[in-house]
């Protein structure tokens, strides 16, 4: 009998209700498909943040020798993966042959600005202070902050000494070896391109490397 009524009563005032209705398929329509593009962000996100962190941590599980197989891109590629893992922001890889004298740029976790020059030499070679001239010159067309320099062999006598006058980080292989298996960069900042050994360090290396 109340069901009755109430169809009734739905008919006689259709004509009022079915606006309100309608709104109300509408809202819940509107509420289901947000609610969905919502799930669907979130799952992307999700699947996002775990691909980057396994990536961040397969930065680091390179050893030396696979690095010295790699490409020159994809040494760069490297280097800005280690960045991402220690929580650089905005970091892109811009190494090519228009690349006024920078390979990677970004910024610090600390919010400065970065420009990297990425350089996979064979041990045997050694970085001239030359090169060092030219990051300096990438650091002011970037107009970064701050000027880091990776390789996979060492620096020169004067090279070392450059880098410390103008503030550049030199990161020589034993450092970037360490930087590898998961040694922050900051970590590095106050060696600086020290540790590169005396005379008979270097002569232990030109026989390790020499052959």
């Amino acid at each position: 009998m109340a069901g009755g009524t109430a169809l009734l009563l739905v008919a006689a005032f259709w004509s009022l209700i079915w606006p309100y209705l309608a709104a109300a398929a509408a809202l819940g329509l509107v509420g289901g498909a947000g609610w969905w593009l919502w799930r669907t962000d979130r799952l992307v996100r999700t699947r996002d943040r775990a691909w980057r962190t396994a990536e961040a941590l397969d930065a680091g599980r390179r050893t030396l020798a696979e690095v010295d197989a790699m490409s020159g891109t994809e040494f760069e590629e490297l280097v800005a993966d280690l960045c991402r893992r220690d929580g650089c922001t905005e970091v892109r890889r811009v190494g090519g042959s228009h690349d006024n004298g920078a390979d990677v740029v970004g910024r610090l976790p600390d919010g400065r600005s970065m420009v990297v020059q990425c350089k996979r030499y064979a041990p045997t070679r050694t970085i001239a202070s030359r090169e060092l001239r030219d990051l300096l010159g990438a650091q002011v067309h970037f107009r970064a902050q701050v000027a880091i320099f990776v390789a996979t062999t060492r620096f020169s006598r004067p090279s070392e000494t450059f880098a410390a006058q103008h503030g550049i980080l030199a990161v020589h292989r034993d450092h970037f070896g360490l930087w590898n298996n998961g040694t922050p960069l900051h970590s590095l900042t106050p060696l600086n391109g020290r540790g590169q050994g005396d005379t008979a360090h270097r002569a232990r290396w030109r026989d390790t490397y020499g052959k």
